[in-house]
């Protein structure tokens, strides 16, 4: 097994929009009403939005590979949550997630790592990740980079609103 990251572009909506659309139903699939998850996955992962993202310079989104096989992302841009201590500049880890038949591997780390290498270019700038309450694994992933809990939001699917902690790296 061969693993390389490259950097998103715009041709790569496609490719990016249908690795979303399986990790996400992979995680949170039997959450939702299915046709609640349906609409939210067109909404948000469908090639349009994904496209849209990786054409504005300021948003970036890294592919993991296996081979040829795309097996995992991470997706960064500004800061939406809201939150008194937001600044201008400030980015948000807006989404990484790996095919389960991958993780345990230091995947996750990889594409953290490649971000953050990002992140601190030019100069060092504050991270927000928002994380949902139940994720624990995510929140000690997070936490190992020096995330720690600011606050509190309602994330909707439909009519479902899941409770997110909102992380941040100072």
């Amino acid at each position: 097994m061969t693993t390389t990251i490259r950097r998103a572009t715009p041709a790569d909506a496609e490719i990016l929009s249908a690795l979303a659309i399986a990790t996400y139903t992979e995680t949170f699939g039997d959450s939702y009403p299915p046709e609640d998850l349906a609409a939210f996955l067109h909404a948000h992962y469908s090639p349009e939005p994904q496209r849209t993202e990786l054409e504005d310079p300021r948003t970036a989104a890294w592919l993991l590979f296996d081979d040829d096989h795309p097996i995992g992302y991470l997706a960064a841009g500004p800061n939406t949550l809201t939150h008194a201590d937001v600044q201008e500049g400030d980015i948000e880890l807006k989404r990484l997630y790996v095919l389960a038949s991958h993780q345990s591997g230091g995947h996750g780390a990889r594409l953290m790592d490649a971000f953050l290498a990002w992140l601190d270019q030019p100069q060092r700038r504050t991270l927000w990740v928002g994380v949902w309450s139940e994720n624990y694994g995510a929140q000690r992933f997070y936490a190992r980079y020096g995330c720690h809990k600011v606050g509190t939001y309602e994330f909707p699917v439909g009519d479902s609103r899941d409770l997110e902690f909102i992380l941040r790296r100072p």
